[in-house]
């Protein structure tokens, strides 16, 4: 190698200031990926300069990306061929300097261009990306001819290979990239089963119907308007509910809701004097809402009728069951007991780490009680799923397998499943 060149100092200068520049790029590119858009947006809305300048950027993360590889390969590009110079010149043109520029070059890049700024990004996010946000806005608006005839080119050869990257093609909605956070947060740690029930359920509000959630038919307390005026009045008061529809003939035929309130506003009235009540007269007008409907919806339609109350009804007007404020507040909150509520009976653990449930469980309440994760999409209960699964009825004493758990059936009455014992199969093979 002959004697150094001092003019050579520029050159090397050169590369230097252009690795500095190719480790802001792909640190710039690291931070700016991957800081969090809604901690940003909380910064904004809280006065942050900083924060406006990189939700600005990230608005259009196409034409970021873009626009820092392009500057990140022009520096990277010119470095390289600087390097080839120097090594040329300090190796009288010979072909191992090309080798030996390859490799220097090769070392400097990943060690103080690549892997050291973007292990620091990726280190502190969002405190990186406010740093590079007021330089790199003004690489971006440099660059912007030039990236937007990349970013046509890019979708144009995509949309050969059926590949549709425009803004309106989300794989995933919000709610489930929200939805996937949370789990992810829990499995780590970070998110204690309680806080991710209560998001899930919030979350989930759109999707569950309120025939998912109602009381059956068969388990609402109902008043017949037939019977003696003593005795309606009498089970309204011994009845641990405060609203209870009023029926005449047929439990389908449903004339009114009779309110705790009302009756005992009237029996004061009247001095307790039976005879004087009129419960048709004192009763509610029911609201009814379809099947089909949404818990979200639903929540909103008892915020509008300012009502606690809805009987279900199918598409043909038959009665199905009854929803409540209370039932689709606990479907975020989890449980919610007053002192006329019964502990949550139908879900029994066992000594040998089975459980014996009810067939009417819901298998929404028991995942959240145990942490499961049973399907929901053809079936509502517990029964249900087993009848769905099994293609038939079971009798008594047969046993399935699916999902993961074993189904055995304890009770059955005439068509209907009411007990069912079930065990995961991870607590078989222990």
């Amino acid at each position: 190698m002959e004697n150094f060149d001092s003019t050579l100092l520029v050159p090397i200068g050169i590369i230097a200031l252009l690795l500095l520049l190719s480790a802001f790029f792909s640190g710039s590119e690291t931070a700016l990926t991957a800081t969090s858009k809604a901690r940003m947006h909380k910064l904004e809305s809280d006065g942050d300069l900083r924060a406006r300048r990189v939700n600005v950027l990230i608005r259009d993360r196409e034409r970021l990306i873009g626009a820092i590889l392009l500057g990140n390969n022009l520096v990277n590009i010119l470095a390289s061929a600087l390097a080839t110079s120097v090594f040329l010149n300090l190796f009288g043109g010979s072909q191992i300097a090309v080798a030996w520029a390859t490799v220097t070059m090769t070392v400097l890049v990943l060690v103080f261009a690549e892997v050291t700024p973007k292990t620091a990004a990726i280190a502190r996010p969002d405190a990186f990306a406010m740093l590079v946000a007021p330089l790199m806005r003004w690489v971006v608006f440099l660059f912007a001819p030039v990236t937007r005839i990349v970013q046509l080119i890019v979708r144009g050869a995509l949309h050969l290979f059926g590949l549709d990257v425009s803004k309106d093609s989300a794989v995933f909605s919000v709610a489930e990239e929200l939805r996937g956070a949370i789990d992810l947060h829990h499995s780590e740690g970070r998110v204690g089963k309680e806080a991710r029930d209560l998001f899930r359920g919030a979350l989930d509000l759109h999707e569950i119907r309120i025939e998912e959630i109602m009381v059956h038919r068969k388990s609402i307390e109902m008043l017949d308007l037939d019977r003696p005026k003593e005795e309606i009045i009498q089970q309204a008061l011994k009845s641990v509910h405060t609203r209870l529809p009023l029926y005449r003939g047929d439990p389908d035929n449903v004339l009114g809701v009779l309110h705790a309130k009302d009756l005992l506003r009237a029996l004061w009235d009247s001095e307790g004097d039976v005879g004087g009540i009129d419960i048709e007269e004192i009763a509610r007008t029911p609201y009814f809402a379809p099947e089909t409907t949404t818990l979200e919806e639903q929540l909103d339609a008892f915020k509008v009728k300012q009502e606690h109350f809805a009987l279900v009804v199918d598409e043909y007007g038959a009665l199905m069951g009854l929803v409540t404020m209370e039932d689709i507040l606990e479907e975020i909150v989890g449980e919610i007991e007053d002192e006329y509520d019964s502990p949550v009976q139908g879900v029994r653990p066992q000594g040998d780490g089975s459980l014996n449930v009810d067939g009417d469980v819901t298998i929404r309440d028991l995942n959240r009680a145990m942490d499961w994760s049973l399907p929901d999409d053809e079936a509502v209960t517990v029964a249900g799923l087993v009848i769905h699964e099994a293609q038939s009825i079971p009798e008594v004493g047969q046993t399935f397998s699916f999902h993961s758990f074993r189904f055995k059936i304890l009770r059955r009455r005439r068509n209907q499943i009411t007990a069912v014992k079930i065990t995961p199969i991870a607590d078989l093979a222990d």
